[in-house]
């Protein structure tokens, strides 16, 4: 798999205490002559931008003419080394308002100048968003919260984080002020603060995407596996009933899981995607380019 056409330039805006909202930005090495629509890719709940087929995934996008932007939010436990998760102390307290406030100071950072592609231009006014599982659940309140998305996919989206407490957990939080989580895939024990519960409970119509699909007007489409082990595949319909957009689809992948076959590591060189991972990169390229161009 090789993509020889493309620029990757990788930096950082800070944001609130100082901390830096990491990201890499891909787009086409020959610049096209007008700016680039940008696409923002949005990691999951104990994701990263550098997770498994995420860098090849936004690589492929970006050669079909756009820029694509993926970034660790600020709080999400990523901190100087990119694989690990060596900053749980930030994790135990990334909220979703940060969360979505991190995407909007992105799109911000780009008519500044924080975030540019040398020898390109980017349209920051025709901006598309994909976000996978949490992301996913974000990427549906981002699109609602900024004017500037044009454009919506999810990928293995959540409908309502507030349905995914556990009553353990709840208690954990009203008797400890946190709870812990194992990352079945690092084996690390992670906490997390009562501050990520209220936060959601008290701004729920801000950040609760089942709420906020009802204002996505633009185009959408919703992608999910109907054997999703993490995420069952109700929440994309859930979503796709709710959603207003006159032109919207819902993409239901068989037997494929929450990352559509893709996995952690993932050999850049492999010759090819997962065929269900490349069915919705496949789609999501297509979708991108008939609605964002």
């Amino acid at each position: 798999m090789t993509f020889d056409g493309m620029e990757k330039q990788s930096g950082a805006v800070p944001f609130n205490e100082g901390l830096p909202i990491r990201y890499d930005l891909y787009y086409p090495r020959e610049a096209a002559k007008n700016p680039l629509p940008v696409i923002l890719f949005l990691h999951g709940f104990k994701g990263f931008k550098d997770w498994g087929t995420f860098p090849a995934v936004c690589k492929s996008i970006s050669e079909q003419g756009f820029a694509v932007i993926a970034m660790n939010f600020s709080l999400n436990g990523i901190g100087d080394n990119p694989m690990e998760f060596d900053r749980l102390d930030l994790f135990a307290r990334e909220t979703f308002s940060q969360d979505l406030d991190d995407v909007g100071r992105v799109i911000k950072a780009i008519p500044t100048g924080d975030i540019a592609a040398e020898g390109a231009s980017l349209d920051v006014e025709n901006i598309g968003i994909l976000g996978h599982s949490r992301g996913g659940h974000t990427a549906v309140a981002a699109a609602a919260e900024y004017s500037a998305i044009k454009c919506l996919v999810t990928w293995s989206a959540v409908a309502d984080y507030n349905a995914r407490w556990s009553d353990a957990m709840k208690n954990d939080w009203e008797q400890k002020g946190v709870t812990e989580i194992k990352n079945g895939r690092t084996g690390q024990i992670m906490p997390l603060k009562k501050v990520i519960y209220d936060d959601i409970q008290a701004n729920a119509n801000r950040l609760i995407a089942l709420k906020r699909i009802k204002e996505c007007t633009m185009p959408s489409l919703l992608i999910h596996s109907n054997t999703d082990e993490a995420v069952s595949v109700d929440n994309a319909q859930q979503l796709y009933a709710a959603s207003p957009a006159t032109e919207k689809e819902l993409l239901i992948i068989p037997e494929s899981g929450h990352t559509f076959g893709g996995s952690h590591p993932f050999d850049v060189h492999a010759d090819a995607f997962p065929p269900p991972l490349e069915l919705a990169l496949s789609a999501t390229k297509d979708w991108f380019g008939s609605h964002l161009k």
